[in-house]
């Protein structure tokens, strides 16, 4: 139990309704257009640069790679798993914690998500980054070394623990306004 300093009442962790409330829809926002972003590369971006040559397989991949290195992309991708994790310590006085396991579930399944994404996906995409231009680089080895096969079924692994996360950010924000 924590406790206010000096003192033997309870530290209120929970903040004011309204708080409570905007940080879990922000966190229901963020973990959409995450969804979104990782599942736009499983139906759309990975299909599309398999059917593509080498060279511009190797050429587009970097760019975009490049490209989505960005504030934007930052504050979402991270931002979703920090107003989570908030949104839980916001749900841990006892007239909000019905929803606290909702909130862990959803905490771990974009947790997941962002392991995979240093572990497997940022090593991938700075190999390729990392290879050079591909007018001077043997490009079929450079993409024959991506595995892209394994990046994209990573892919589809964490587009699914992301739209779980965002299904069950959605449900308690359903219920709690019911």
């Amino acid at each position: 139990m924590y406790t206010q300093a000096g003192g033997s009442q309870p530290l209120d962790v929970t903040g004011p309704p309204v708080l409570t409330n905007l940080v879990l829809v922000g966190a229901t926002v963020l973990t959409g257009l995450a969804a979104g972003v990782l599942a736009l590369y499983a139906h759309t971006v990975m299909p599309g640069l398999k059917r593509t040559d080498d060279r511009t397989f190797v050429a587009a991949f970097q760019s975009i790679d490049r490209a989505i290195i960005n504030p934007w992309f930052m504050f979402t991708f991270f931002g979703a798993l920090i107003l989570t994790g908030v949104a839980g310590v916001l749900h841990l006085g006892s007239d909000r914690r019905s929803v606290l396991p909702w909130l862990v579930g959803a905490f771990v399944l974009y947790l997941i998500t962002v392991v995979i994404t240093v572990a497997i996906h940022v090593p991938l995409n700075d190999a390729i980054k990392g290879a050079g231009d591909p007018n001077h680089i043997d490009v079929a080895r450079v993409r024959a070394a991506f595995d892209e096969s394994r990046w994209a079924a990573w892919n589809l692994v964490r587009t699914i623990t992301t739209t779980g996360a965002f299904v069950i950010l959605v449900g308690v924000v359903a219920a709690r306004h019911r």
